[in-house]
């Protein structure tokens, strides 16, 4: 658990090459193909489906959150997926969404003991590739293969029968300069654009004068308004934006009053203490939050803000994705099943208490 006044870290997205978010360093990024952590066991792409239309879920980003006085988890990651499919959500409905965690002590069969040296050259040594067969097209756990020259990997149907209409059927069976001079870069509905997450300490300001009420719905209403509030709120008449702010007056202003501060922010790390719940509905007791698989409480461990679908292209594909908050609960002892192998945790979806996708 975390100590009391411990403070929130805030993350924020920014342009990286490509490299340097590779597993060899530990990273914590968006979108791209997942940089896994622990490089054999990964999770099965059976129990990386969206519950709904059972489809490949795509990587939606990872965190990585060490925790220093558990010697298993001086390396810590938490792994989050979702459906890209927006006809497959419901209001506060969590069945789009899988979130892994894994861990290794320092000393580990995979990395040098010592921290990396930053290498383009050296940055894909290691690597999960070495130890087994990844997807060429979002770089999960591959178990088909090209059913003619059996030279390249997949994790599934879907994304074996869609690299063959995009670039597999014209270079199939070729060298493979040959084919990789012609090979077009798979930007899809499965990979989301990349970033690097930066972190930095969220900074309160000091305890002044209380702002009246009206200058607090006049504030929150034009950061909604604004580019970047959560893109569905941008349009809301102001009629059902004020009627919403009545509703759930407390939980909206403590919203804003701390988003303002740092409009960007797209995650709030804070390990073993509360979320910052955006309305009053839907939020869950310690009974909905299931245990783990050692028979440990679950905690919360960071959320990721609606601010983040604005840097993706998720309302491109079909129907757009939505959400106010996405909590991610992980073991509070981190128990070692996580370095064994991939442990799934729990991701508790709350909504916009307005939801306009009726």
């Amino acid at each position: 658990m975390a100590a009391a006044n411990i403070p929130v870290e805030l993350g924020f997205v920014e342009k990286r090459a490509p490299w340097k978010l590779r597993s060899k360093f530990f990273p914590s990024k968006v979108g791209g193909n997942p940089a896994w952590l622990r490089l054999n066991n990964l999770p099965e792409r059976s129990d990386i489906l969206c519950n709904t239309c059972r489809k490949p879920l795509i990587f939606l980003m990872q965190v990585y959150a060490p925790i220093p006085e558990i010697e298993s988890a001086f390396h810590r990651t938490i792994f989050l997926f979702v459906c890209a499919n927006g006809k497959c959500y419901k209001r506060f409905d969590n069945q789009n969404f899988v979130v892994y965690r894994n861990q290794l002590p320092r000393q580990n069969e995979f990395y040098s003991f010592d921290p990396p040296e930053y290498n383009e050259k050296t940055s894909l040594d290691p690597s999960a590739e070495k130890y087994q067969p990844l997807c060429c097209i979002c770089g999960c756990a591959a178990s088909l293969k090209c059913s003619k020259c059996s030279e390249v990997d997949y994790c599934s149907e879907d994304h074996r029968d869609c690299d063959w209409r995009w670039n597999h059927q014209s270079i199939c069976g070729r060298s493979n300069a040959e084919a990789g001079s012609k090979r077009k870069k798979a930007t899809n509905q499965f990979l989301l654009p990349e970033y690097e997450l930066v972190t930095e300490t969220e900074e309160l300001p000091s305890t002044g004068q209380e702002k009246s009420d009206e200058e607090k719905m006049k504030e929150y209403r034009q950061f909604m308004q604004s580019a970047k509030a959560p893109k569905e709120m941008q349009d809301m008449p102001l009629d059902d934006l004020d009627a919403v702010m009545k509703k759930n007056d407390k939980a909206f202003n403590k919203f804003q009053k701390r988003i303002k501060l740092e409009p960007e922010q797209v995650l709030r790390y804070h390990r073993g203490e509360t979320p910052l719940w955006v309305s009053a509905e839907h939020i869950p007791s310690p009974n909905d939050i299931p245990d783990c698989v050692c028979g440990a409480k679950r905690v919360f461990e960071f959320q990721v803000m609606p601010q983040l679908l604005n840097y993706l292209s998720l309302d491109s594909v079909q129907d757009s994705i939505d959400w106010g908050n996405l909590a991610v609960y992980t073991c509070s002892k981190s128990c070692e099943k996580g370095g064994e192998s991939y442990v799934k945790e729990f991701v508790w979806k709350q909504d916009f208490s307005d939801d306009h996708r009726q």
